[in-house]
């Protein structure tokens, strides 16, 4: 039982050590993230028209 509770009082200390990010930086990264993810989203989407209609053109 000691060694559980030492861990989790180590834990503690560690999660205190931590530099969270402010407000600002969440909302400017989670911006960089969804930006990325919509223009790869409009690329896979284009590709997959494009082999689709590739493949309807062959057969």
């Amino acid at each position: 039982m000691k060694r559980i509770v030492t861990f989790f009082k180590d834990s503690l200390a560690e999660l205190k050590k931590v530099i969270w990010p402010g407000r600002d930086e969440v909302v400017s990264n989670t911006k960089v993230v969804l930006v990325s993810v919509a223009i790869f989203a409009a690329i896979l989407g284009l590709a997959d028209f494009l082999l689709l209609s590739a493949v309807d053109f062959i057969f």
